[in-house]
């Protein structure tokens, strides 16, 4: 690869390969994330959009491909370390501590790696999630389902992330809050965020992401931008409908 695609290019996954144990998943599966892009990750349940994403993050390794970050190597580095080179995870289900506060969950991992010239802060994801400002002394356990989602997110921006994953980032949410959800996405894009989003809401996706993957039972079967999406209905109907 060359010094300038490693450049363009922030996150290359080419190729993956990830079992559970004898049970393969991903088959040669590829996508990428240019600086500043927002690109959706879509496909039925059960075909490997969460273990596409855990195997980005380390936490189920792919054990064959490449999977480079920033221009460095990531397929077998631990999940720790996948973490500190400037990826915040949103995980499918949330995940937030439920025995901390709101204030606790959004500092525990909380930091600014790369001196980013607009730090996300406490003050900074108040303002963006004002319903966690009025809950800031709530334990993370009696939060709503979408306030928890608020939490899940700002707790990812507080480590000032150069790329942010969301798996499922409005399932089983209210309308409204789903709306409050994209609307967060919308601006963090406008910020400059790279994003990789998983979801379901395919109209969303193409208003407000660049690019699109699509995968079926592990491997990648189309990648395109909205206007290409939107233009082929076929394609949803064949690979995203029930």
């Amino acid at each position: 690869m060359s010094e300038k695609a490693v450049t363009d290019t922030l996150l290359d996954v080419d190729g993956i390969e990830t079992c559970y144990g004898l049970s393969q998943v991903l088959f040669g599966l590829s996508l990428s994330i240019k600086p500043g892009e927002m690109v959706s990750l879509m496909g039925r349940n059960g075909m490997g959009k969460t273990t596409t994403i855990r195997s980005i993050m380390g936490l189920t390794p792919a054990r064959a491909g490449s999977i480079r970050f920033a221009g460095t190597e990531v397929r077998t580095q631990p999940s720790y370390r996948i973490a500190k080179l400037g990826i915040g995870l949103v995980p499918e289900g949330r995940q937030i501590f439920p025995n901390l506060t709101v204030r606790e969950n959004l500092v525990a991992a909380a930091a600014d790696r790369f001196d980013s010239p607009n730090p996300w802060t406490l003050a900074a994801i108040y303002v963006m999630f004002p319903r966690l400002a009025e809950r800031a002394s709530n334990m993370g356990n009696q939060l709503s389902g979408g306030e928890q989602q608020m939490l899940a997110i700002g707790r990812a921006l507080m480590t000032n992330p150069k790329l942010l994953i969301l798996d499922e980032a409005t399932e089983g949410l209210a309308p409204l809050i789903r709306e409050e959800i994209w609307h967060c996405l919308s601006l963090l894009k406008s910020r400059g965020q790279s994003i990789l989003v998983v979801d379901k809401n395919v109209d969303h996706l193409a208003r407000i992401c660049d690019r699109h993957t699509i995968i079926e039972r592990g491997k990648t079967v189309w990648s395109g931008t909205s206007v290409e999406l939107m233009a082929e209905p076929d394609l949803q109907h064949k690979y995203l409908g029930i």
